[in-house]
């Protein structure tokens, strides 16, 4: 039987070594990593995938596209599908900036404490990358999904992407540049995910606490100052003291367990069949798997 080997295509001038790690933890044989990866150059190394192997053993190579530009990434994940030819393909995932599975392993996490089915939920920060496929991971799920940014406009247009792929999402833009908007975005809600940038509270510990609905809160912010206020980066379904709902809260590595099995058992995946392609709904399918 061939040796397992991913092809890890970073748009960074050097390859993350976060994902090296993951890659080599989840049971990679041979890892190959490209740095300044741009879609006009990656054919070539994407046919060197494809050809070298053939029938059974076609599996045992795939692709990692990642780096710290999300936009940048997902042009490279597109060209390297193009590249493919029928059937002679070989799988391939996208996670970059850890996009993918940080979003999947939140939305997971929430639905331990919510019928997302059933819930409103708040997505502080949601027009960035992590933020969208959160909004877009719950409104799968049928949630009503608020997404926020302090610009009306890129929430509009953040929305519109989602809806273009999910026709039927219950999706309401919010512009929200104070503390009074911000409570009132969160009046009725079940759940609130912060995704925003580092360094900015986008709700105070009082707006969660005072709170008449919400059951759970998740900061994906891992660099102090917290995003949601009260909530530590450690926490994990961590009762939020004088919370008059029972609110509980996860920080950034209390989802991060969840996350990191995610990218493991994603990266295993990519090596059972040789026509995997994983994005941000597939590899939420594989969190909830793990649960």
């Amino acid at each position: 039987m061939s040796k397992s080997i991913l092809i890890q295509l970073d748009c960074d001038a050097h390859p993350s070594s976060f994902d090296s790690v993951v890659a080599i933890d989840a049971g990679v044989d041979h890892l190959l990593r490209y740095g300044n990866v741009e879609p006009v150059s990656v054919t070539s190394t994407v046919h060197g995938a494809m050809f070298t192997r053939g029938g059974d053993d076609l599996k045992n190579t795939a692709i990692f596209v990642g780096g710290s530009n999300v936009a940048a990434a997902e042009a490279v994940f597109k060209a390297v599908q193009s590249a493919f030819f029928g059937p002679v393909r070989v799988s391939v995932m996208l996670d970059a900036n850890g996009c993918n599975t940080t979003a999947a392993a939140a939305v997971v996490c929430a639905a331990r404490h919510v019928d997302l089915s059933k819930s409103t939920a708040l997505v502080l920060g949601g027009t960035g990358p992590v933020g969208r496929r959160v909004a877009q991971l719950l409104a799968g799920d049928g949630a009503a999904v608020r997404l926020s940014s302090r610009s009306i406009d890129r929430a509009q247009v953040a929305c519109c992407e989602i809806t273009n792929h999910l026709p039927k999402a219950q999706l309401t833009p919010l512009g929200l540049d104070s503390e009074a908007s911000t409570t009132m975005a969160l009046e009725g809600c079940d759940l609130v995910i912060a995704c925003g940038a580092a360094g900015v509270e986008l709700a105070t510990a009082r707006q969660l606490a005072n709170s008449g609905s919400l059951r759970v809160a998740i900061d994906l912010n891992a660099v102090p100052p917290s995003g949601l206020g009260g909530i530590s980066v450690m926490a994990k379904a961590t009762a939020i003291e004088d919370s008059v709902s029972g609110l509980v809260g996860y920080g950034a590595i209390g989802v991060g367990g969840l996350k990191m099995k995610t990218h493991r058992a994603a990266i295993r995946s990519l090596l059972e069949a040789n026509d995997r392609v994983l994005d941000a709904a597939e590899i939420y399918a594989i969190a909830k798997s793990i649960g």
